[in-house]
């Protein structure tokens, strides 16, 4: 009973719900590793079938629910949370007036040591996603899969799909194998560049090393909460590596990483670059100036600080007018739903920004 008086009460709010919304964080997940069978070369299916995929993530420590998901996310048919596009359309398209969905698929790609393997699966996550969701779904978009790790591979598969409107962003784990301003990257960002696509860096992964700076943590909500490091670094390195000196027009979208520690890091960095700038001389600007123009954001998890105003300090520094985009992280246990997420009191014509407009135009939609 307590149930259904929760979904009433939410679909009430759906129906008072008056601004468009782009949902930029929706993760849509495979029932099995064998339903992309059809899309992979006979080769990499018997691979699979001997050695399947790596599961360093759920292993390393428990998830706080199976699969991350909500309760109530499972659908009728007993699939995994996120395969189900008609319990998707039902729970969240149509519930909640969705104009468009990004689809982020979260695989175990970014971790497949052998990379032609990784490249391989990634390609068919690709096809499966285009025949499954996209052909059957005019709101959705999705994230392009690519064995990151490897910057040819990942370029050859961006040139592979890029002309297809469905694509709008290249999708990573921010735990990489190494920081990603590294040169081994730098051809993805080329393709990415060569075509216009933003690179989406979203929460999770593993990476070659401990998943925190100091070693492997107790719990998941150490896990959960300290991912905010390896957004940090991954900003800090794209920036001091030079990567936006050589790709102008390259932009970068974190998802699922929060929020409020950018403005401090971008402080930090601006002190450091006047005192070390001889280190990196081909930065010709400050640090925070580099991350303003090529850094978007989505707002979930929405940080919230124990005093409103404190939130509105903190989305003044974030130029949030054009850089934050509404994100509900369907089907995980820490949705975030369009009522409740963006304090009413930021005005209606920014929360209008924050809520579409923005990732209107930057998915160019």
């Amino acid at each position: 009973m307590a149930q259904t008086r929760t979904l009433q009460h939410e679909k009430k709010e759906a129906k008072r719900q008056k601004l468009p919304i782009i949902d930029c964080d929706v993760h849509n997940t495979m029932p099995s590793d064998t339903v992309l069978y059809p899309y992979l070369p006979q080769r990499w299916r018997r691979h699979h079938s001997m050695l399947g995929t790596p599961d360093r993530v759920g292993g390393y420590i428990p998830r706080a629910m199976p699969y991350g998901a909500r309760y109530d996310a499972w659908p009728p048919s007993g699939q995994r949370p996120g395969s189900d596009l008609s319990f998707l359309q039902e729970q969240l398209l149509d519930f909640w007036n969705i104009e468009y969905g990004i689809l982020n698929c979260l695989t175990a790609v970014c971790d497949m040591p052998n990379l032609e393997y990784a490249a391989a699966f990634a390609r068919a996550v690709n096809d499966w996603q285009i025949a499954e969701w996209l052909d059957l779904e005019p709101r959705l978009r999705a994230s392009m899969i690519v064995a990151g790790e490897d910057g040819k591979l990942a370029a050859n598969e961006i040139d592979r799909l890029a002309d297809h409107p469905g694509f709008v962003q290249v999708l990573l784990l921010v735990r990489t194998m190494e920081p990603l301003g590294r040169r081994k990257y730098w051809k993805m960002y080329e393709a990415a560049v060569r075509h216009d696509l933003p690179i989406g860096i979203h929460f999770t992964g593993v990476g070659s090393g401990p998943i925190t700076a100091v070693g492997r943590p107790s719990h998941y909500i150490e896990d959960h909460t300290g991912m905010t490091q390896a957004f940090q670094t991954q900003v800090t390195s794209l920036v001091c590596e030079g990567v936006f000196e050589h790709f102008p027009t390259l932009k970068i979208v974190l998802i699922e990483g929060g929020i409020a520690w950018l403005p401090p890091l971008m402080w930090r960095l601006d002190h450091a670059w006047k005192k070390l700038r001889e280190e990196v001389p081909y930065l010709k600007r400050l640090p925070s100036e580099y991350i303003r123009e090529h850094f978007w954001l989505t707002t979930q998890p929405m940080d919230e600080p124990p005093k409103s105003e404190y939130l509105q300090q903190l989305l003044v520094h974030l130029n949030v007018d054009e850089k934050l985009m509404f994100a509900t992280d369907y089907p995980h246990w820490d949705f975030d739903a369009p009522d409740r997420t963006i304090p009413t009191n930021l005005g209606p014509g920014l929360r209008r920004k924050i809520m579409a407009e923005n990732a209107r135009t930057f998915y160019q939609l």
